[in-house]
C-alpha cells in the first residue's frame, strides 16, 4: 500500500465526514479512514491522536458548518421567520451531514474547554432567536432546551425512519415549530412582566 501523497488534516476530516455521513459516525474507525484513505492505520497520528481526537476534530467541523447554515438562514430575519428560519437550517445540516450532526451531539469531555465554547455558540444563536420573544435568563434557557429536544427528537426519528405514514415532513415539522412559537407567546403573554 504505497501512502497517499499530500495527506493533512482537513483532507483527512473530509475522508472522514464522507464515510461519517454514507455509512454513521459509528463506522468511522482509524482503520477504515486509513483503508479509505490508502494509507497505513499510524499515519493518521501524524494529524490526531486516536479515535477520540478523530471525533472531537469531527465535532469541531460539524459546529462549524451547522453555525454557517444558521447564520445564513437567519440573517436579517426577526421574530417568527427567525426561528422558523434557524429551525429549518438545524434539520437541513442534521438531514444534509448526518455524521457530523451524531459528532455534535456527544458532550464533550469535561476538560474540553475549547470543544465546549463551540458547542456553548450554538445555544447562544438559539438564546438570541429566542430572545425576540421576551423570555431572559433562565426561562431563555428552558426554551433554548425546548427547542433542541424538539429538533432533535425530529431529526433522528426522520433519520431512523421513524416516521412510516405517508405525509409530508416538511409539513409536519412546520407545525410542530409553529406550535411552539404559540406556546412561547402563550406563556409570554401569561407571564407578563414576570419573564
Amino acid at each position: 500500500m504505497s501512502p497517499r501523497i499530500g495527506l493533512d488534516l482537513p483532507t483527512l476530516l473530509d475522508a472522514a465526514t464522507e464515510m461519517a455521513d454514507r455509512q454513521g459516525l459509528e463506522a468511522v474507525t482509524l482503520a477504515s479512514l486509513a483503508s479509505k484513505l490508502n494509507i497505513r492505520s499510524p499515519s493518521l497520528y501524524n494529524h490526531v491522536n486516536g479515535l477520540p481526537e478523530l471525533r472531537r476534530q469531527l465535532a469541531f467541523k460539524g459546529l462549524e458548518l451547522l453555525l454557517a447554515k444558521i447564520d445564513g438562514e437567519v440573517a436579517n430575519l426577526s421574530g417568527d421567520e427567525k426561528l422558523m428560519a434557524f429551525c429549518r437550517a438545524y434539520l437541513s445540516f442534521s438531514r444534509e451531514h448526518p455524521g457530523l450532526y451524531a459528532a455534535i451531539q456527544r458532550a464533550p469531555e469535561p476538560d474540553d474547554e475549547e470543544l465546549k465554547r463551540e458547542m456553548a455558540v450554538v445555544v447562544e444563536r438559539a438564546v438570541e432567536t429566542i430572545g425576540a420573544y421576551g423570555l431572559q435568563g433562565d426561562a431563555a434557557i428552558h426554551a433554548v432546551r425546548a427547542v433542541r429536544s424538539f429538533l432533535h427528537g425530529f431529526a433522528s426519528l426522520e433519520s431512523q425512519g421513524g416516521f412510516g405514514i405517508p405525509l409530508d415532513l416538511d409539513e409536519t415539522f412546520r407545525l410542530m415549530v409553529e406550535t411552539f412559537i404559540a406556546g412561547v407567546k402563550t406563556i409570554r403573554k401569561s407571564n407578563e412582566g414576570t419573564i
